[in-house]
């Protein structure tokens, strides 16, 4: 028995990995926000990030167009546009919240896609981005008393990136655009905006303390050369809506990153809503009748 995974498997599952580490990004933020100011924070994570990225792939860098640097630049705002609310957030919620509340992409992503293309995403697609919907809704509602600054921040967050999600696939789809320095080019300008900002709203420093540089240092290698970069580039052979349901997860190991290091509590109903949100991904990503069919046929 074979089974070959098809490029849109192969994305999916890039894009797990990029979740699993955009999950264990939310705990070196919040250390890394103890120290940093959230605008030169970003701006450094993203400048390394791109310096990194641009390094390792400088020979493809260097055949970078016109089409391919405006399309960098207006995912790169959306780009900032969700780290800084992100960042902004953490200053006034959990770890645990931001992570949920971020994830509200899985249904902003199928809404917008629906208003744009004017067309529902395949049913069992919607089925999984309402299910995990619920699940965060779990997740979310009994994570604290009340509903702060904080948490409305990282709801725009979700807007934000659900717009970069969207943008990121119509961009992939230009015969012009290529798909890899599109991400590496998004870094770019997602640290120049950051760098602006920092320049108008604080104080920019450099981090003083070693802890704070492995923050950052971990965050520019694994969370963004890696992840932004490998999100665009799978998003060339995925969906817009499986990304989000992919992204789904992300509250999902944040929450589990929470409670390992820093002893943040999830209730019942909270584990519920996680286990929701993992078995909504599960039933969309796996092929059911395919591996009834394996089964019956070994040869195959």
């Amino acid at each position: 028995m074979t089974t070959t995974l098809t490029p849109m498997k192969k994305a999916n599952l890039l894009l797990l990995l990029v979740v699993f580490f955009w999950g264990l990004s939310y705990l070196f933020t919040k250390n890394g926000l103890e120290t940093l100011p959230p605008f030169t924070f970003l701006a450094l994570r993203f400048g390394l990030g791109f310096l990194i990225a641009a390094l390792l792939f400088a020979k493809h860098l260097s055949k970078v167009n016109r089409k391919t640097i405006f399309g960098g630049a207006i995912l790169g705002f959306f780009l900032f546009l969700t780290l800084a609310c992100v960042y902004l957030g953490l200053q006034y919620t959990t770890i645990s919240n931001a992570g949920f509340l971020g994830s509200l992409t899985v249904i902003f992503v199928p809404v917008f896609s629906a208003i744009i293309y004017r067309k529902l995403p395949e049913k069992k697609v919607l089925i999984g981005s309402m299910t995990a919907a619920v699940g965060i809704a779990l997740l979310t509602l009994e994570s604290r008393t009340g509903f702060g600054i904080g948490d409305l921040i990282c709801i725009f967050a979700a807007v934000a990136y659900a717009c970069h999600i969207l943008i990121a696939k119509r961009l992939t789809n230009v015969k012009e655009i290529d798909a890899l320095n599109l991400g590496i080019v998004q870094l770019g300008f997602t640290f120049v905006y950051g760098l602006i900002c920092a320049f108008l709203f604080e104080t920019p420093h450099l981090p003083t303390a070693a802890n704070t540089w492995a923050d950052v240092i971990f965050l520019a290698v694994f969370c963004t050369a890696f992840g932004f970069v490998g999100q665009v580039v799978a998003q060339k052979y995925t969906t817009p809506t499986h990304v989000s349901l992919i992204f789904s997860l992300e509250p999902v190991f944040a929450s589990v990153f929470a409670y390992i290091f820093t002893s943040e509590q999830l209730l019942p109903i909270q584990i519920v809503g996680a286990a929701i949100v993992f078995f909504s991904v599960l039933y969309v990503e796996i092929d059911f009748k395919e591996l009834k069919k394996e089964k019956t046929d070994p040869e195959g």
